[in-house]
């Protein structure tokens, strides 16, 4: 399938040498802003909103008299004629993905702050948060086409790799299409995932990407502006 080539898939410990020392800084500063803010501000608030909310199927075992009936799982119940009750278990890893918008556009700003700085800034902290809870965290780069992606990983140390390759990012195309990205992100990440789309939305006809996403992913539009 054509998503499986249009995008430089990674994982380990991330791009060779050549990364100049101002970005390595510019790296730092953004880690030690959004440590700030996790340590400060985020972290309960993200723990009330993302952990704990997937539930994943066990097992189906006979009803006993007193369990809610609102858990008898009626399809099984007309092929075998006993009432079963259907067990979930709560799904405690997270999987975080961020699509992040990388076309010309974010190269603009105000002063020396550009919005592919910003987006780096907010997926930082995002995603340090989400470490802090031993959730996975992946990368999708985009313009108008998929350019990059990292598998979902945990770890400080993979949080960094995030930041600066937003900040590192060197498109092959200049425009953008939320449809390829979201497309591309439906091939390569099976599992149920929260993934946060950081753009600009300097584009129309987002509403069926973003829908036949939602079909299968948690998403979250943040703009940058």
């Amino acid at each position: 399938m054509w998503f499986r080539r249009t995008a430089r898939e990674e994982t380990g410990s991330g791009r060779p040498g050549g990364i100049p020392k101002e970005l390595l800084d510019r790296v730092r500063v953004i880690e030690l802003r959004a440590r700030r803010i996790v340590n400060d501000l985020l972290l309960g608030e993200y723990q009330a909103v993302f952990r704990g909310r997937g539930l994943e199927f066990d097992e189906l075992r006979p009803y006993v008299p007193g369990d809610d009936v609102r858990n008898i799982d009626w399809k099984a119940f007309a092929r075998t004629g006993e009432a079963m009750i259907r067990r979930y278990r709560e799904d405690r890893d997270l999987t975080v993905i961020f699509a992040v918008d990388v076309s010309a556009s974010q190269a603009a700003g105000a002063a020396d702050r550009s919005k592919s700085d910003l987006a780096a800034e907010i997926c930082a902290v995002l995603a340090l948060a989400a470490i802090r809870n031993k959730d996975r965290v992946g990368l999708l780069l985009f313009a108008s086409q998929p350019e990059r992606y990292l598998r979902p990983e945990a770890g400080p140390t993979h949080v960094l790799r995030v930041v600066r390759e937003i900040l590192w990012a060197r498109p092959a195309t200049r425009g953008t299409d939320v449809g390829a990205a979201m497309e591309y992100l439906s091939g390569v990440q099976k599992r149920r995932a929260t993934v946060f789309l950081v753009s600009d939305f300097l584009v129309g006809g987002l509403g069926g990407p973003l829908r036949a996403t939602a079909r299968r992913h948690d998403v979250i539009a943040i703009r940058v502006r």
